[in-house]
């Protein structure tokens, strides 16, 4: 491959250079990539987030009818926007009492990340059950026609259908509306868990492995053993203000599924700290793309390597506008931040790749954005065990170390928490 092409970005030889012009498919006309949109959504948003997000959060008013939520998700899911600067700009604007749904909502993002990153054994759990269900839907023809029946939106239930066809083109689905999906699919269709867990990965701009995942367990009657969501006729018919009805279709009994038990707690590893050194690297990856929290603590790297995750969430084929809405959306970020990143290139994930970048770049020492549990995890940590790469160090953010250490138990427990968080973010800025 040809060296250069990607605008401010040069491409190593084990590199992989983009286009720099996605294909503007729905999705992402309708959630365009860049800061500049995140925050203007935000801005449209906030004089919603009090007592007008908890009367309509719950409606799902179709794809063009979602005035009622942020649809902030993907942006948060890649750090263009970050939960603190979303709850920071909420709290100037409405007291914590009048916004205590929407603040609960961008918390639980915070909380299933902590969950996960102090369980990592549950995703490969989910990878290890992933594959296995997958292999059976190459054996069994039963099995296969209804997976593929319920991933076109083809099944006999109108609504299902519907948010299938929605998820697919514009890659974005209501909360509610997951929640009606997920337990159709697994009570009505009887399907496993995992494969719609999968489909939601494949297609979800925001899409990430503690939300999602957990997400699915809990509505499977895992992440609470015993305690299921069934959807129920009267509530789709409800909140969606009657487009939706699926009289005597849906299964009225949800019963647990049976799953290993949850892992014991782990203690949250260690942030690490820059150490000082004039030749430094970074690794800026698509769970984090707001780097300036390391760059303002005086960081000035001489290189910097781009590397986009997505794609190993899932075994199988990653919808195209997932991949266009992660590289775009880093190639925003590499164009605002500009010369304070040193020489860009964009990396493929991998270990190869990356030792030859940092081989080229000559550097010391190696900084990244702590990335949660998932594949770009996955990638870093054995970039850092292979032999000969400069030391890797992960910095994390002020809220995540805060926050997370409290999802040892329940949302309702962390939930608690939630006062004695901002006091202690508070805090922290302030020495900082």
């Amino acid at each position: 491959m040809a060296k250069g092409g990607c605008k401010g970005m040069r491409t190593l030889e084990h590199g992989l250079c983009t286009s720099s012009s996605p294909v503007m498919t729905e999705a992402l006309t309708r959630f365009p990539p860049t800061r500049t949109a995140a925050l203007e959504r935000l801005n449209r948003f906030l004089p919603h987030a009090g007592r007008d997000y908890a009367a309509r959060r719950n409606y799902d008013l179709g794809r063009d009818g979602h005035s009622g939520v942020s649809t902030l998700s993907p942006y948060i899911r890649a750090r263009l926007l970050t939960e603190a600067e979303v709850l920071d700009a909420t709290l100037a604007r409405h007291s914590a009492s009048a916004a205590e749904k929407f603040i609960q909502e961008v918390c639980w993002r915070t909380y299933w990340k902590g969950w996960l990153e102090m369980r990592p054994a549950v995703w490969g759990q989910y990878k290890t059950s992933l594959k296995g269900a997958l292999d059976n839907v190459q054996t069994q023809s039963g099995l296969r026609d209804r997976w593929e029946q319920a991933c076109k939106g083809e099944t006999d239930i109108d609504c299902f259908n519907a948010w299938a066809r929605e998820l697919v083109e514009t890659g974005y689905m209501h909360n509610h509306a997951r929640m009606w999906f997920a337990s159709i699919w697994i009570f009505t269709l009887q399907l496993p868990w995992e494969l719609g867990a999968d489909f939601f990965l494949r297609h979800l701009l925001d899409g990430d492995p503690a939300s999602n995942t957990l997400s699915w367990r809990w509505v499977a009657g895992i992440q609470t053993p015993g305690k299921t969501y069934l959807a129920r006729t009267s509530n789709i018919s409800k909140y969606t203000k009657g487009r939706f009805a699926p009289k005597w279709q849906l299964v009225r009994d949800a019963p647990a599924l049976s799953a290993p038990p949850k892992p014991d707690v782990m203690p949250l590893p260690d942030a690490d700290l820059p150490i000082p050194s004039s030749r430094t690297g970074l690794i800026l990856h698509d769970d984090d793309l707001s780097p300036g929290f390391i760059l303002d603590a005086g960081i000035e790297p001489l290189a910097t390597a781009v590397i986009t995750t997505r794609a190993g969430m899932t075994p199988l084929t990653l919808a195209a506008h997932v991949t266009d809405f992660a590289e775009a959306a880093a190639r925003d970020t590499v164009e605002r931040f500009g010369d304070r990143l040193g020489t860009v290139s964009q990396v493929a994930p991998n270990t190869d790749a990356l030792t030859a970048w940092a081989e080229a770049a000559g550097i010391d020492q190696v900084i990244t954005p702590y990335a949660p549990v998932g594949p770009t995890a996955d990638v870093l940590a054995r970039f850092s065990s292979a032999d000969g790469t400069p030391p890797l160090r992960r910095i994390r953010r002020s809220y995540d170390s805060a926050a997370w250490p409290h999802a040892t138990h329940g949302f309702f427990r962390f939930k608690d928490k939630i006062p004695r968080l901002f006091g202690e973010l508070r805090g922290l800025r302030a020495a900082e």
